[in-house]
């Protein structure tokens, strides 16, 4: 069954603003989860609207979200978070990033004792729509081993960079420093999917394409040794230079109880102040076009760039409704009698699919 966008964020909304979330930060977490579902990415979409709702009611999580700065440098501000909404955080991180970019040139904030914000791209986005290079880090709770180690003491440690890219929109790049996100590895064990084989190891190092096995032992590192030295540097950006948590010491959004104690970094560069505007756009234009017009490979149909694929699949899915699996639709209906809060009724399938 497939949901209309507006109908989820309503309802993900109103189910907020019962549990005493103010209704901008409300809608503001809101549009983040449906937003990764139109991008194609269920793993940070709907089916984690249970996990804040829990953590709020747990006190891991403020229902009101306070930004105080406690650094002021200019160019560079330190947000303490409090414990409060991860995405609120981040999104007056990107708010004051694009400030401090227009009157430095470059900025940084860093944001300490916050939660998990979701997808960053959803945050560079808006930089790099405003006109600015952004790169933003982050830490998680552990789920690879370091590298020659079995124990899990790593998170995924995401990060993404935008930049604007003139006639094409925005370029994007967000990724997780494991083998896959490991939300993607929750949502198969939402379906009851198997995962693919590299994914993930049991506890003990074996490999499994069993979801819940991944969950209790290991995501493997992307490329790698490599996959976890990236990580490793994330959290010295976004946890110990922040003042955050950092490495074990940081609790996913999947945890109930505990305060996350995630930190993150925004870099923002201005690019009128780097290189003429019209300038740059006609040079990303050109990179851009460049890649898409190489040679294919015999197995591909097309080159496409970083974040083609997010647009594509945010037209298709407004267009024709954001898919659920069927367990993540009865935890939201759950949730939803809980707040007394009614879960949207599924678009009425049109079309010739209809008929056949």
């Amino acid at each position: 069954m497939d949901f209309a966008a507006s109908d989820l964020a309503r309802f993900a909304t109103d189910v907020l603003v019962a549990e005493g979330v103010p209704e901008a930060d409300a809608a503001l977490l809101a549009d983040s989860l449906v937003t990764a579902e139109l991008w194609g990415h269920a793993s940070h979409g709907m089916l984690r609207l249970p996990w804040y709702v829990t953590r709020l009611r747990s006190g891991a999580m403020e229902r009101t979200t306070a930004a105080e700065v406690v650094r002021d440098g200019g160019a560079v501000v330190v947000l303490e978070g409090g414990h409060g909404i991860g995405q609120v955080l981040t999104q007056r991180a990107v708010e004051l990033g694009i400030e401090r970019a227009r009157v430095h040139g470059i900025s940084g904030v860093a944001v300490r004792n916050s939660g998990h914000f979701g997808t960053a791209a959803y945050f560079t986005r808006q930089a790099a729509e405003a006109g600015c290079v952004a790169l933003l880090v982050t830490n998680a709770s552990p789920a690879m081993a370091p590298w020659g180690g079995r124990v899990k003491a790593i998170g995924t440690n995401p990060w993404s960079i935008a930049a604007p890219a003139g006639r094409h929109g925005v370029v994007v790049m967000d990724l997780a420093n494991t083998a896959v996100a490991r939300g993607k590895v929750y949502l198969a064990a939402e379906r009851g999917e198997a995962i693919p084989e590299g994914w993930a190891a049991t506890a003990d190092g074996t490999p499994t394409t069993d979801p819940a096995e991944a969950i209790a032992g290991l995501i493997l590192p992307m490329a790698g040794p490599k996959g976890y030295v990236i990580s490793f540097m994330m959290d010295v950006l976004a946890g110990v230079l922040t003042g955050s948590a950092f490495g074990d010491g940081v609790a996913g959004p999947y945890d109930p109880d505990r305060r996350s104690g995630a930190g993150h970094l925004l870099i923002t560069i201005d690019v009128s102040a780097v290189s003429d505007a019209a300038e740059f756009s006609a040079r990303i234009e050109a990179l851009v076009d460049q890649t898409r017009g190489g040679e294919l490979a015999a197995w591909a149909d097309e080159i496409l760039v970083p974040g083609e694929l997010e647009d594509r699949s945010r037209a298709r899915l407004a267009a024709h409704g954001i898919p659920l699996a069927a367990t993540t639709r009865d935890a939201l209906a759950t949730l939803g009698r809980e707040a007394r809060v009614a879960l949207p009724a599924p678009l009425i399938p049109t079309g010739p699919e209809v008929l056949a």
